[in-house]
């Protein structure tokens, strides 16, 4: 600002030089004054009101990527669902990729409802936020007070407003039915799959569930049982898998007189369950579980495994009464079962007969075909062979091809011959056939069928598998500083020995102990390091091998006599089987019966 001169002069001139310098001086101030930026904080613009703006930490994000996912790529997938299933049970591919994309449906099912819940409660909080902060203070402190009509408002118009229905789109779920003989890896699948997810789960036997009203077990105890796997987290359980296993043994079954409480009863008790609804599950007490104030019914003991302690390591605690972390005795919870996922399993013993009679052409007259002899034996053997051996490219395998549910690649390279399993070609009318009411039947519509155990996948099945038998053996016998060793010769006459069963994988664990058994009453803390299963160990033609400490390097030698040996034999053995393919066999009856008419013999 320019300095002030001094005016010297008349009164008059000094009076008007005066007045211009005092309008300079208010102008240069208002210039500078308006110059300022508008975005500029002024103090006094806040003056005399209250503060009205909100803020939204969850607000919609604004922008190009205002419409991307907040969720990410998903980590669990069904081909990782799969990769870890082949870590613990061995062969059928078509069962592990229908239970993986089953169970990755109902994980996405779970995480999108849990999103949606707390998207519509942080909805509700925002909505209560700017109701507090555009409420009227004479409303609030007078609630007497006639609420105030706004002057602008809409009218409704001549007739009824349309209804608006703002549901979001609801995901249903997808029960599952595994069919397979005994021993294939039904509950296995089912139990390695839950413990991925992280999620509680139950399994429960079909067999004792009855109607209510009757003895036996409620078909809501399967519920319960979950809420208990839970530890009775209520919200946990309604995201559970419940197993259900030995479904076929619930058909229905004719009586003579009386209803059928035990199969027709139990399946009509089960369709809401499967379907959702909400069940009252009073909380019991488990048996075993003491009440508090009772005396400890452990006898004091000295067995040595008990730690040298009297009464063993309960006795400490005998004074603390009931520790346990179970529900009060009188308590109810409310479980909806609508996001429950239910595994059914069961063998269906006669099915296949069943599915093999609705799709078989007849075989009488001229020019019909004729069913080989291969699938009629296994038909006939009950289930232990559930496998048909076709020709590939005859009529029979153009049949199976024709109505199985899904698509099958052609290779090339095809085997002569192809295996079917006639459990891939279940249709609901054959499980109504068999027993199953329509209702629950339609209440489940995925299906997989398993097939039988072979004697390469049982050898598989004692090698493979991350927790096999032969792994669970030989770490029993480290516990006790012993190493044991199979050959393969000698797991090859255990899963012959365990297909003679008919139990499927279960028939390993039963031979392995008849097996180890003597050794392993001989071997603990005795001079034994080494133990040896061979051949004819296994075949019970000799007694195992015993080295002990220090003879680690005959021990390898004797295995690299017997897998050479072994190697041998199965390099005879194929070219035996070359050779006879080489000379020609009769495959089927019309092989048979035109070298028959060569020969002179028809």
């Amino acid at each position: 600002m320019a300095p002030i001169p001094i005016a010297s002069g008349p009164p008059r001139s000094q009076a008007r030089l005066s007045c211009i310098i005092l309008s300079s001086v208010y102008r240069s101030f208002t210039t500078s004054t308006s110059s300022r930026s508008s975005t500029q904080y002024r103090r006094s613009d806040f003056t005399g009101q209250p503060f009205t703006g909100t803020y939204e930490p969850g607000g919609r994000t604004s922008g190009p990527l205002g419409d991307a996912s907040v969720l990410g790529a998903p980590t669990l997938t069904p081909k990782a669902l799969k990769v870890h299933l082949d870590n613990f049970v061995v062969g059928q591919e078509r069962a592990k990729k229908v239970l993986s994309v089953a169970v990755y449906n109902h994980y996405q099912r779970i995480q999108e409802s849990q999103r949606r819940e707390n998207e519509e409660h942080e909805i509700l909080q925002q909505q209560l936020r700017r109701e507090m902060a555009e409420s009227h203070p004479m409303e609030d402190e007078f609630p007497g007070h006639q609420q105030a009509t706004p002057l602008n408002s809409q009218s409704s118009g001549l007739g009824a407003a349309p209804i608006l229905d703002a549901s979001p789109l609801t995901l249903e779920k997808a029960n599952i039915l595994l069919l397979g003989p005994s021993g294939v890896g039904k509950t296995l699948m089912a139990k390695t799959l839950a413990r991925v997810l992280a999620v509680p789960f139950s399994m429960s036997d079909c067999t004792p569930f009855t109607q209510a009203g009757y003895i036996g077990e409620d078909a809501e105890l399967c519920v319960q049982r979950l809420l208990a796997a839970a530890n009775y987290d209520v919200a946990a359980a309604e995201r559970g898998i419940i197993c259900l296993d030995e479904i076929d043994k619930i058909s229905t079954a004719k009586v003579s007189h009386g209803k059928d409480v035990g199969g027709e009863g139990v399946q009509q008790a089960l369709l809401k369950i499967i379907e959702g609804t909400t069940l009252q599950i009073q909380a019991k007490q488990e048996k075993s579980a003491r009440a508090p104030g009772s005396p400890n019914p452990n006898y004091p003991t000295n067995s040595p495994l008990s730690g040298g302690m009297m009464g063993g390591p309960s006795s400490t605690s005998s004074g603390s009464g009931n520790t346990s972390s179970g529900p009060l005795k009188a308590e109810t919870y409310s479980v909806r079962t609508d996001n429950i996922l239910f595994i059914f399993a069961g063998a269906f013993t006669g099915l296949q007969k069943m599915v093999m009679n609705r799709i078989a052409k007849g075989s009488i007259g001229f020019g019909s075909p004729i069913r080989s002899s291969s699938s009629s034996s296994s038909l006939s053997s009950g289930g232990r062979d559930s496998m048909i051996s076709v020709k590939t490219g005859s009529e029979e395998s153009k049949l199976f091809e024709k109505h199985l549910p899904f698509f099958a690649p052609q290779s090339p390279d095809q085997p002569a011959l192809t295996e079917y399993n006639p459990l891939d070609l279940v249709e609901p009318t054959d499980l109504q056939t068999y027993g199953l009411i329509p209702e629950l039947v339609g209440r489940i519509p995925v299906s997989a069928a398993l097939s039988a155990l072979d004697e390469d996948a049982l050898v598989r099945v004692l090698t493979e598998p991350r927790n096999s038998m032969i792994k669970q053996y030989e770490q029993l016998f480290q516990l006790s500083g012993i190493e044991l060793r199979f050959t393969r010769g000698a797991l090859r006459e255990v899963a012959k020995s365990a297909l003679g069963m008919g139990t499927g994988a279960r028939g390993l664990r039963t031979v392995c102990e008849r097996l180890l058994t003597e050794t392993m009453f001989e071997a603990p803390g005795s001079s034994i390091k080494y133990v040896l299963m061979t051949e004819a160990v296994a075949q019970r033609k000799s007694a195992p091998v015993y080295l002990a400490r220090g003879q680690q390097h005959r021990f390898e030698q004797i295995i690299a006599a017997e897998e050479e040996e072994w190697d041998a034999k199965t390099d005879k053995d194929q070219n035996k089987d070359d050779g006879a393919s080489a000379d020609g066999g009769t495959g089927s009856f019309e092989e048979y019966r035109e070298k028959s008419k060569a020969a002179g013999v028809m």
